[in-house]
């Protein structure tokens, strides 16, 4: 490998885009090796993030752009429920106390503490649909061109908030949310419950749609979902009993 000037180094650095995280594999496609990588962290010129991961120093770390070099290691990993629901504009009309970022994949995996220290967020693996790993129903790229993270569409994300009603998300809140999301497709919905495998959240979507009056719910198909048996379903949560008919 031929040894590399200072200015083409300086050319190298210069074109990192602020913000946007690298690793040593993205480097060494300039031809900067890892012992050149720790070189140059060590000289100023890259801030290391973790081994094997820099970015260029003196700029805030951006957050698309770290979900998506996430997004490398892990499997289906995307913005989800209410974190997802807030970005396509649909959240309370009062604002809670602050909430961590909520993503979820299909891998069992722990964030990294360089995203977290910056990035308050919880991950979870969840397979919530039956659907294959690389090709999520109702997800997709969101943000600028050159980090876009992947987002569950509101439909999505809504069954995402309620399979975790009576667990890590309060049912009033849910109801809050659910209640303002009257431009959900109900052609969307429709796919995604009859792939739902969450019994629970399936009852939840109709039975707050319905209550709601919310036009989507009046064009669901409620007879093709797996809503489970004829019996109520059942659970305590930290609210009290959460009952929900078929």
């Amino acid at each position: 490998m031929a040894p590399i000037t200072r200015h083409k180094l300086n050319k190298i650095i210069s074109e990192l885009e602020p913000g946007v995280p690298v690793t040593v594999r993205d480097l060494a496609a300039s031809h900067i090796s890892a012992d050149l990588a720790g070189h140059y962290h060590a000289a100023g010129w890259l801030e290391r993030l973790a081994r094997g991961v820099y970015v260029k120093p003196g700029h805030a770390l951006d957050l698309d752009a770290s979900l998506v070099l996430l997004q490398q290691n892990i499997s289906g990993l995307h913005v989800a429920g209410r974190s997802a629901l807030e970005r396509h504009g649909i959240q309370q009309y009062v604002a809670r106390s602050f909430r961590p970022l909520t993503l979820l994949g299909m891998a069992s995996a722990r964030l990294p503490s360089w995203f977290t220290e910056r990035f308050p967020a919880s991950y979870h693996r969840k397979h919530l649909f039956d659907e294959p790993p690389g090709e999520l129903l109702y997800v997709h790229p969101a943000g600028p061109r050159s980090r876009q993270p992947l987002v569950s569409d509101p439909e999505r994300a809504l069954l995402e908030l309620l399979s975790e009603v009576g667990n890590r998300q309060p049912l009033q809140e849910a109801r809050e949310l659910i209640e303002g999301a009257y431009t959900l497709r109900a052609s969307a919905l429709q796919k995604l419950l009859e792939h739902c495998t969450n019994v629970k959240a399936v009852r939840l979507c109709l039975t707050l749609g319905r209550e709601f009056g919310l036009p989507w719910a009046r064009n669901l198909d409620a007879s093709t979902l797996p809503t489970g048996s004829r019996q109520r379903w059942v659970r305590r949560s930290p609210e009290g009993l959460l009952v929900l008919k078929s």
